[in-house]
Order: C-alpha cells, then sequence, then structure tokens
C-alpha cells in the first residue's frame, strides 16, 4: 500500500452515494436537514483528504494506524488481492456516519503529524508543573498554552473555527 492509493481510496469512498431513504425521515423538513448535514460531512471530508495529501511526511503507514484508532476503529484500511479497500463497520445508521468516520480518521491523522512534526520546543514556566509552548497571537507578545491548545489553533488557522471544533477537540 501506498499513499496516493490509500487517499484515492478514502475519496472513492466518501464520494459514494449515502443512500437516504425518505421512508425513514416522514417529513421533509427532518429529510432535507440530513441531506446537508451530510452533505457538509462530504466537503469537509475532502478538505481534510486534501491536507492530508498534500503533506509529503504523512505517510500511509500513518493513516491506517490513524484508522485503527480513530473512530473506534470502525474504520479499516486494508489491502485485498493487490488493491487498497476501505471496510467500515456501521454503528446506527450508514448514511449519517460514514463520511464522519473518514474526517475522524483523517483528523487524527494530521493530529499526530502537527504534534510530533510541527510543535516548537517546550519551555518551562516557573513554578508550573506542566510543559508549555509559546503562541504568537497576531502582534501580541507570545502567551504560554498547553499542547492540545497550540494544536487546536493550528487546526483553527487551518480550517477555519467551525470545522477545527468538530474534528479537532
Amino acid at each position: 500500500m501506498n499513499k496516493a492509493t490509500i487517499i484515492e481510496a478514502l475519496r472513492v469512498f466518501v464520494n459514494q452515494r449515502p443512500g437516504l431513504e425518505y421512508s425513514n425521515y416522514g417529513e421533509w423538513k427532518a429529510y432535507s436537514a440530513e441531506v446537508r448535514s451530510i452533505g457538509k460531512d462530504l466537503r469537509e471530508a475532502l478538505q481534510l483528504l486534501r491536507a492530508v495529501e498534500l503533506r509529503d511526511t504523512i505517510t500511509a503507514e500513518d493513516i491506517v494506524k490513524a484508522a485503527s484508532s480513530a473512530y473506534s476503529g470502525r474504520l479499516s484500511i486494508i489491502e485485498h488481492e493487490g488493491k487498497v479497500a476501505i471496510d467500515y463497520c456501521v454503528g446506527q445508521y450508514w448514511p449519517t456516519e460514514y463520511r464522519r468516520a473518514v474526517c475522524a480518521v483523517l483528523s487524527a491523522c494530521l493530529w499526530a503529524y502537527w504534534r510530533d512534526q510541527c510543535m516548537p520546543n517546550p519551555f518551562e514556566m516557573y513554578g508550573s508543573t506542566g510543559t508549555w509552548y509559546a503562541l504568537k497571537i497576531g502582534t501580541d507578545l507570545p502567551k504560554p498554552v498547553s499542547a492540545g491548545t497550540y494544536l487546536r489553533t493550528i487546526a483553527r488557522n487551518e480550517f477555519g473555527r467551525g470545522m477545527a471544533s468538530r474534528w479537532f477537540n
């Protein structure tokens, strides 16, 4: 398996039709709200997929490792007869969760990448028991923040507040 084939398999997986059935909703309002939510999941999955694809240091192994732990490990990336296959174990309702599973896996992969390769050197604050990182916000002096806050700030700067709060908390 290589990264390009995994990325392509994930792209094909998220682009498949969700298969919603109107009879499961009973009214147009609930059905159309679900359609909008699923469309939003697709846009976010494609955005995260592109972000992972553009980072050369994220490897195929990193993506597979993230898949084994994110979203309860329900999304599996396997090699079957020389081809990459995406296997997903449904929790409750396929149309509403298969794209979210991809988002969770890709956000976990990006989180690990930022944590391992993009963190600055930590500094210890006087009287503090934890490790802190200098976060420069605008023209202010750098302020000490935790590693999680630093990583969430990276995500917010790259994807915006809404998407960062959904996938990087």
